[in-house]
C-alpha cells in the first residue's frame, strides 16, 4: 500500500530506535512526489529529527515553528 501524504504528530516516546525503525516503515510507503507532513516538540527532538531523516536520505523541511512545536515535511522525490 502506498501514499500520496502521511500526516502524523509521530510517538516520540517510545524510543529513538523504536521511532526510526517506525519511520523507515512509513516513508518508503510515500509515492513519487508524496509527502510526510510531522509535528514534533522542539524539547522532543525536532531539530535532531530532522537531521537525521535529512541523513537517511529523506530532505526534511521545517515549514512552520509555532509554539515550541516544528512541522517538518518530508518529500519524496522521483526514483533515478
Amino acid at each position: 500500500m502506498t501514499f500520496d501524504e502521511i500526516w502524523s504528530n509521530p510517538p516520540i516516546r517510545i524510543g529513538k530506535a523504536a521511532l526510526h525503525e517506525l519511520l523507515l516503515t512509513w516513508l518508503p510507503r510515500l509515492r513519487p512526489d508524496g509527502r510526510a507532513v510531522m509535528v514534533v516538540g522542539k524539547n522532543l527532538g525536532a531539530d535532531s529529527l530532522q537531521r537525521w531523516l535529512g541523513e537517511q536520505g529523506w530532505p526534511t523541511t521545517r515549514p512552520a515553528s509555532v509554539k515550541g512545536f516544528r512541522v517538518l515535511e518530508t518529500r519524496r522525490g522521483q526514483p533515478g
